[in-house]
């Protein structure tokens, strides 16, 4: 009679030795290594517009804006993961087993895609919400020009804000605010618009 598979269960050491190895990135939780699909270019687009624009907001205060090369860690539920964009206001507070991992986001964006959006929306948000610091969580659609804005409330409740084309998403946690034209902007479409006429 076969036994059944036994599960590997993996320290969190073992995961940054393979981590580091690794050309493609992980998530980590409850001893499990999860791989992380890879992006679409309009995924890529959006991430890097959303960076752009937050960037030069911040650019005289003291918060910084990371690509998903950075690793957040949630202390409180042990998931390890590397969101789109993550914004840090003053210092990078590190987990003491992980020194290339954050603890201390104030915004978390998300970019939807149909792999994640399920994911992003549910479980991973369930995660976030247990990072102290984190005041907005922010989703961006691939499908429809849509912001949504998760704030976190003094009683430690979340309310949605939703901008869609035209409009604009604010953060208050960071004082900035995402255009809607601007994150879904493509230069591509503009160059063809041009050529055309």
């Amino acid at each position: 009679m076969n036994e059944p598979a036994r599960r590997i269960v993996w320290t969190y050491a073992e995961y940054l030795e393979q981590e580091r190895a690794s050309p493609t990135k992980h998530e980590f939780l409850n001893g499990e290594i999860f791989a992380m699909a890879g992006g679409t270019p309009e995924h890529a687009r959006l991430c890097a517009n959303v960076i752009a624009e937050l960037r030069a907001q911040l650019r005289e205060r003291p918060c910084a804006v990371y690509s998903a090369d950075l690793r957040v860690r949630v202390q409180a539920t042990g998931l390890s993961t590397y969101p789109d964009v993550s914004v840090l206001c003053g210092r990078l507070e590190r987990d003491l087993e992980d020194k290339d991992a954050a603890l201390n986001p104030i915004v978390l964006v998300e970019v939807l895609s149909d792999s994640t959006e399920a994911y992003d929306r549910g479980e991973k948000f369930a995660h976030y919400r247990r990072i102290p610091s984190l005041r907005e969580y922010v989703l961006v659609s691939q499908h429809e020009q849509r912001i949504e804005v998760f704030h976190r409330n003094p009683d430690d409740s979340w309310t949605l804000r939703e901008a869609r084309a035209g409009g604009g998403a604010h953060l208050e946690a960071i004082g900035c605010a995402l255009s809607v034209g601007e994150i879904y902007r493509d230069p591509f479409s503009q160059v063809a618009t041009a050529a055309e006429g």
